[in-house]
């Protein structure tokens, strides 16, 4: 098996990732978080959250509504742009993305093709459908999911999911401003749901149909862009290292003018070596006035800043980083998937790991010992929340079966812990065991 094999079965296994539901055979592009990927889930966002929110002076949260009203996508372009290349197999009526199908057949830069020149390849290579069929005519095709408002189903009643949490951001930017009035480079911050009709989710989790992500819209005056970016790009890639993730397997991609989006005057990719290839892990952007002026011609409501002790007004310039939390927990995974012999290890940084330690009895058949270790652990759970408790099987498999779940310690109580007060402490990554009082620990 591949190493993106083995770590799909851990998740499976061990309770991280389950495909969405599953007991019904399943829906592509949809994936439920079990008990340990739930809270690795949370762990990744709080991280993000302390990180960029908690800790700074500069920024603050919102949590939008995920439907909005849908002059809001009409504003942003997204009802009219936001698409991608769509081609069908013309004997089974497969759908595909275009350009995943030309990256599968090894065509070098396929994200800077017009949807003419991917036609053009598919027709000089004569290229077929994964099932060996031959392709139809392609097409632009949204990827909004379209809804309905109220009871009633007719063109004045649709809504959106939203494809991104950053609108929600941009129309609440004069709510932040009349009610905080912050100062002048301030950035809002977002973490949730966001939903995109994929025409070929793939690659585990890492292109899905319904996903988290986390954004900050950072508003400054359009003359210091370009120093705050690169602040940002280097925050982030310190953040990125603090969850484990290797310099050596995060690229910089300075994304050409005809790749950018529409909105976007610079973009910087941070790619991710996963199992599966190089691919984009997050972006940092800088979006110009592009959403508020949008916001401001559309709605007929000023989007204006005045700066503090001045007449002076302007519209700010933003600067947009956002990364995916699947993508990223994905990038995690892969950085801290260990094989060392018989061993499987999740060295996952101790701020993030599902559990901090686990408690054990050295023999569960020892009411002493069991007793006293449900002692320990009722300490340890009310001091620090993320703690195991394991009494299956001998010491050397709940070893084994914490090191695979990226538990960083595990303690264990034994016949020495009834005499002095101390237990064994044993760490994930190096193995070693030491003793230590109990309320030291």
């Amino acid at each position: 098996m591949s190493i993106m094999e083995n770590i799909v079965s851990l998740c499976k296994r061990r309770g991280f990732i389950f495909a969405g539901s599953e007991v019904y055979g399943g829906l592509a592009g949809t994936w439920d978080y079990g008990p340990l990927g739930a809270m690795l889930k949370r762990n990744v966002e709080g991280s993000f959250w302390r990180t960029f929110v908690d800790s700074r002076t500069d920024m603050y949260g919102v949590d939008a509504a995920i439907i909005m009203n849908p002059k809001v996508w009409e504003a942003s372009g997204h009802v009219a742009t936001f698409a991608d290349p769509l081609i069908e197999d013309v004997v089974n009526g497969k759908r595909y993305r275009l350009d995943h199908l030309l990256e599968d057949a090894g065509v070098d830069d396929v994200a800077g093709l017009t949807m003419d020149e991917m036609v053009e390849v598919v027709q000089k290579r004569k290229l077929k459908s994964p099932d060996g069929n031959k392709l139809g005519e392609a097409r632009m095709f949204n990827m909004m999911f379209t809804t309905h408002v109220g009871p009633v189903q007719d063109d004045e009643s649709i809504a959106y999911l939203r494809p991104e949490t950053a609108q929600g951001i941009f129309t609440n930017y004069k709510n932040v401003v009349d009610t905080i009035y912050p100062d002048l480079p301030f950035g809002i911050a977002q973490v949730g749901k966001a939903f995109r009709n994929e025409i070929s989710p793939r690659d585990f989790v890492f292109r899905s149909r319904e996903f988290n992500q986390m954004e900050i819209e950072y508003f400054c005056d359009p003359g210091t862009w370009e120093r705050l970016f690169e602040a940002w790009v280097a925050d982030f890639h310190k953040w990125l290292e603090s969850l484990g993730l290797p310099k050596s397997k995060t690229h910089d991609l300075e994304v050409p003018d005809a790749d950018r989006a529409f909105y976007s005057k610079r973009t910087i990719d941070i790619e991710f070596d996963y199992p599966t290839g190089r691919a984009e892990l997050m972006g940092i952007a800088y979006r110009t006035d592009f959403d508020l002026g949008n916001i401001q011609r559309a709605s007929g409501k000023s989007m204006e800043y005045t700066v503090k002790g001045t007449n002076e007004k302007l519209i700010p310039h933003v600067i947009e980083p956002s990364i995916g939390t699947e993508r990223l927990i994905m990038a995690i995974l892969c950085s801290a998937y260990v094989e060392e012999g018989d061993r499987v290890v999740l060295k996952l940084p101790e701020e993030i790991a599902p559990y901090k330690m686990c408690v054990s009895p050295l023999l569960k058949n020892k009411p002493e010992l069991v007793a006293k270790a449900q002692e320990v652990f009722a300490k340890m759970k009310k001091k620090y929340g993320f703690v195991a408790w394991d009494d299956n099987g001998n010491i050397g498999k709940r070893y084994r079966r914490q090191d695979e779940i990226g538990t960083p310690r595990c303690v264990v109580v034994d016949f020495q812990t009834l005499e002095d007060g101390t237990v064994t402490v044993r760490d994930r990554d190096t193995m070693e065991q030491v003793r230590v009082e109990i309320n030291k620990v």
